[in-house]
């Protein structure tokens, strides 16, 4: 069976009091969907500390729903932070 694909957008700037909301949206928008594979398009994120904790948040909460979440159109900075972070396997592009 082919694998289920889905794409979002996340826009920043990102704080930590928006992670709980942006988590619902986002496993609302996966359980409604059924995806297996999510292409979360990052283009409009600044690339800090919060916005890393966000994305891996979303990873694990997409992994408990047997999905997978990929970035898409993220910036060299944002991925040079997710690799100091020793965060590529977590956010694969």
């Amino acid at each position: 069976m082919a694998a289920t694909t889905i794409e979002f957008a996340i826009r920043g700037p990102i704080a930590p009091a928006d992670l709980a909301g942006l988590s619902d949206r986002v496993c609302a928008l996966l359980h409604e969907s059924g995806a297996d594979v999510a292409r979360c398009d990052v283009a409009g994120v600044d690339a800090d500390a919060a916005v890393v904790d966000a994305l891996a948040r979303l990873q694990l909460a997409a992994r408990r729903l047997g999905c997978q979440v990929l970035l898409r159109h993220a910036s060299n900075e944002l991925r040079q932070l997710v690799a100091f972070m020793g965060l590529t396997e977590v956010l694969p592009e």
